[in-house]
């Protein structure tokens, strides 16, 4: 909780690794914390960001528009044959979308559209149809897997998946009362799963692109493909 009993959120400040900085904290003491919230896995201490990253199928970087991007990106590339790489870019911080190539380029596997500040709408409030499907035309012709979410609800499935996006994020739509941070409902979970499959297209594309992501980062890891799961389905892609 914040100093004034709101909730605390990494989009609106209320924490920096400034601050756990000067509070003494080691830097892979809150890598190791921050990579299993979440997640019914012990929280255990790391050595190295490599080591942590092998204990994930892929790993999801955000690309917020206050930080150097492309440094980021270029700094991510030696990362990418211990994890299967997932840029994030927010639609409401007027994206620049040519970062797309540069992923691709540095051996990203996959790219998502997101929203960063929740309070100001829909994925599809801060950006266009039209829009999020050129973002899914352009990241599957660089060969990556492309996601949308940003606080979408039932009725904005059609449009989402009208763009052929691998796979849709969902939080608040399935929760109790459409609150993000209330109980999971299973009736929700259970009707988004259906309306999902009315919509749905030809899926072999999106398990190809997700199962050579996947062959990748079981290689690195293994030296023979096979050895990794891609958790998908929740998202409306099976397994």
């Amino acid at each position: 909780m914040g100093a004034s009993g709101e909730a605390l959120s990494k989009r609106l400040g209320s924490l920096s690794l400034e601050q756990l900085r000067q509070d003494g904290l080691e830097p892979m003491a809150v890598a190791s914390y921050l990579a299993k919230i979440g997640t019914s896995d012990p929280v255990e201490p790391r050595l190295s960001l490599g080591e942590l990253a092998q204990e994930f199928d892929f790993v999801k970087i955000g690309l917020f528009a206050d930080i150097a991007c492309r440094s980021c990106i270029q700094a991510a590339a030696a990362r990418t044959l211990e994890a299967a790489l997932v840029g994030v870019l927010f639609a409401d911080q007027a994206p620049d979308l040519t970062l797309l190539d540069e992923m691709a380029s540095a051996g990203f596997a996959g790219v998502m559209l997101d929203t960063a500040d929740k309070r100001n709408g829909t994925l599809l409030d801060a950006m266009s149809e039209a829009t999020l499907c050129a973002f899914v035309s352009r990241s599957h012709a660089l060969g990556l897997f492309a996601g949308l979410a940003g606080s979408l609800r039932e009725h904005d499935v059609p449009s989402v998946l009208r763009c052929a996006p691998d796979f849709v994020g969902f939080r608040g739509a399935l929760c109790e009362g459409h609150e993000r941070r209330g109980r999971i409902s299973r009736d929700r979970a259970r009707a988004l799963a259906a309306q999902i499959e009315r919509h749905a297209g030809d899926r072999a594309s999106t398990m190809n692109r997700l199962g050579f992501a996947r062959t990748l980062r079981a290689t690195s890891i293994d030296g023979a493909p096979g050895s990794a799961s891609v958790g998908v389905q929740a998202a409306g892609v099976p397994s």
